[in-house]
């Protein structure tokens, strides 16, 4: 455990960030599960809006620096292909 003052803030502010981005991915992934569900059950109009909104979640976590910028297009390159094969 830590004694010095600044070295404990350190820690309660990394629970702080550790905590945001668990949350971030957490959205995220069910943002995925949720547009591949729609997907799944043919309803192409919904899966499409849920492509948008997963587009939106992954660039927000970029910009936020939770995921890298690059993992962020390519889930997206691949989640359009998913749903551009299944039409």
């Amino acid at each position: 455990m830590a004694n010095i003052k600044s070295a404990k803030k350190r820690i309660k502010v990394i629970a702080k960030k550790t905590a945001r981005n668990r949350m971030i991915k957490s959205q995220l992934k069910t943002a995925i599960k949720r547009f591949e569900e729609a997907l799944k059950s043919q309803s192409f109009d919904d899966a499409k809006a849920k492509l948008r909104f997963v587009d939106k979640k992954l660039k927000q976590a970029a910009s936020k620096g939770v995921i890298h910028k690059s993992k962020a297009s390519r889930s997206l390159s691949r989640l359009a292909k998913k749903f551009n094969k299944a039409l």
